[in-house]
């Protein structure tokens, strides 16, 4: 990790600078395929400290400031929690992680401090030798503040394929881009990686994409991508340093649950500290809790009671460069994470059925360690195993089950027709069906099934429409008949080449949204033997009842394989006739292509999306 002050922060407005740092974890050298021992050296195996005072490694981020607040700061205050639990802590600064890793080694420390992407990079190092195999026995956050910015010519994920993205080499990105290639279903040789040294700052993605025209995409924290943006839900213009048509087109306020902050503990010394270790646990949860509780009331009602104080402490240990002002820099770097506490612990280690569990979680960090060279061996790690009932006694916590309910509002729509929809949706994958089918068993789609569960997992706040699409053929049909009747329509030409006129004006059945209003309008109304505007909304009734059929199917086969699903993020959307691929079709092969069910990740906006100050 470079020194913090090479970061130039005077460049950015002080209302974003707080995220700058916000995921700044590791910075190692832009060799792909460098193995994790050849950067850490060869470090000999040492004992742990025999210490009262245990050092602790943070980082700067967000999820760190819950640990400032237990212990009262650097060291342990009285009358704070970690003290009132009789532990004696000394945070050390750990967003050097190579360094982090060799003192874990020597046994200057017994913890490491990271995500679970990078405990996965160091893992045949810390995993060679029975002493220093890690513990996963926390988790602290979930990040909420990463994005990929894309340029005009990157619309969806399914876009990426070929397309060339610069990143932080072993930084937290890595992790998220990995989350992405797999929803998306690509690999890491179906696009082209750019590597950089720096997170942000000089030499940064940020600043690589503005200037190499040839980038397509660029992970990046918050402040670059309001730098390159404009905002979130803006797209660069070109002014005021924007990239024109830069837009975000995925980050982690839908991906959730992708970036997973953790603690680790050396084997040896957690079998021998295991008392020390439900301690350290239960007061980051009860700190967790109280840092919650005063952000959403400072948010809810200015209420600045306790909390400045707590983000003072935050400024003092970062540094007044990082965090200049409390109200918007301080408050925001708690803002990019989602505490989890001791329910989300529970959901994360002990529940088989979660897909963004720890299992999962630690499958997909050494796939990309081995993959992308950081590790030759896969070296798996110890999960917790704790009681969480007697540490939430130890911590006296209030919150100590998940709340339950559905994750996303009921009044989320997402009709067809929607101008927003395509510049909202983050991926899209279709299934066809024959005529007057009404059954899609997993059997068949299991596959496309898991896909969308996996999908809802990870984007745990965007929402999966099923949309149901119809053949237009037979509302075509009735249109040509009815209109001819009513002596709307006319017709030139022969069978296969004909020219049409309504009212005297061409009309051309290839434009599905012109004819749509038409009908809808009551142009072709008064035949009672033909009616397209009854055929086109029995078309919409079909649609909708077998995208339910299909949400249904969906749902079943998730409870069938134990996985975890909040069905609220399961939307069906009827999209009838509206949205053919082929407008005409010639022939029933044309018309089976109209005759789909089409699965679409789509961002849904923050209110519609439970309030909540943990993610269970």
């Amino acid at each position: 990790m470079k020194s913090l002050h090479l970061f130039s922060f005077e460049a950015w407005p002080k209302c974003v600078q707080w995220a700058a740092l916000a995921a700044l974890l590791i910075a190692t050298p832009a060799t792909q395929g460098q193995s994790f021992s050849d950067l850490v050296g060869n470090v000999a195996v040492g004992e742990v400290k025999k210490t009262a005072k245990v050092e602790v490694p943070y980082i700067t981020w967000g999820g760190d400031v819950a640990t400032f607040y237990a212990n009262g700061g650097l060291n342990t205050k009285k009358n704070t929690i970690y003290h009132d639990l009789g532990l004696d802590l000394e945070l050390k600064a750990g967003d050097d992680f190579i360094e982090q890793v060799r003192r874990y080694m020597k046994g200057e420390t017994p913890l490491l401090r990271g995500t679970l992407r990078m405990i996965g990079q160091a893992s045949e190092v810390i995993g060679s030798n029975p002493k220093t195999k890690p513990v996963v026995f926390m988790q602290m956050t979930w990040s909420a503040g990463d994005h990929l910015v894309s340029r005009g010519n990157v619309k969806t994920l399914d876009n990426l394929r070929g397309k060339k993205i610069v990143l932080q080499q072993g930084g937290p990105h890595v992790g998220m881009l990995d989350d992405v290639l797999r929803a998306a279903q690509l690999t890491w040789d179906d696009i082209e990686v750019v590597w950089v040294d720096q997170l942000t700052g000089p030499g940064g993605p940020a600043e690589r994409f503005a200037k190499d025209l040839s980038i397509d995409v660029c992970c990046v924290i918050s402040p670059d991508m309001i730098g390159l943006t404009g905002g979130p839900e803006s797209s660069g213009t070109g002014a005021e340093g924007t990239i024109k048509g830069a837009r975000v087109l995925v980050s982690t306020a839908q991906m959730s649950r992708s970036i997973a902050d953790v603690y680790v503990a050396r084997k040896d010394w957690y079998d021998a500290n295991r008392e020390w270790v439900d301690k350290f646990v239960a007061g980051y949860f009860k700190a967790s809790e109280d840092v919650a509780t005063m952000r959403n009331q400072f948010e809810e009602k200015g209420d600045a009671k306790n909390y400045l104080s707590t983000l003072k402490v935050a400024q003092s240990i970062f540094g007044e460069d990082v965090l200049p002002t409390l109200e918007i820099d301080a408050h925001g770097l708690l803002l990019d994470c989602t505490f989890v506490g001791l329910p989300g612990n529970r959901a994360f280690f002990e529940d088989r059925s979660n897909l963004s569990g720890f299992e999962a979680k630690q499958r997909q960090a050494l796939d990309l360690a081995t993959s992308r060279g950081y590790a030759k061996v896969r070296a798996g790690f110890f999960g917790p195993g704790l009681d969480y009932g007697r540490i939430a006694t130890l911590g006296n916590l209030t919150i100590t089950q998940a709340s339950g309910g559905q994750r996303i509002a009921e009044s989320v729509e997402l009709f067809p027709g929607d101008e927003t929809l395509d510049e909202n949706t983050i991926l899209a994958f279709t299934i066809n069906f024959e005529p007057n089918q009404n059954e899609f068993p997993a059997e068949v789609y299991g596959p496309e099934f898991l896909r969308a569960i996996e999908n809802a997992s990870t984007f745990g706040n965007a929402v999966v429409a099923i949309r149901g699409h119809s053949d237009p053929t037979k509302t075509l049909v009735d249109l040509v008949k009815a209109g001819l009747t009513k002596g709307v329509l006319t017709r030139s030409g022969s069978r296969g080449s004909y020219r049409y006129f309504l009212n005297g004006r061409p009309l051309d059945l290839d434009n599905t949204n012109e004819l749509v209003k038409l009908i809808q309008s009551g142009a072709f109304d008064g035949d009672a033997q033909s009616n397209p505007r009854e055929t086109m909304q029995a078309a919409l009734n079909l649609s909708r009842s077998r995208a339910v059929t299909v949400r249904d199917a969906i749902i079943e086969y998730a409870r069938g394989q134990g996985y975890k699903l909040d069905s609220s993020q399961i939307q069906p959307v009827g999209v009838g006739v509206g949205e053919p691929l082929i407008n005409k079709p010639a022939n029933m092969n044309e018309a089976r292509e109209n005759m789909r069910v089409e699965f679409r990740l789509i961002k849904v906006p923050a209110e519609v999306v439970s309030p909540s100050d943990f993610d269970f």
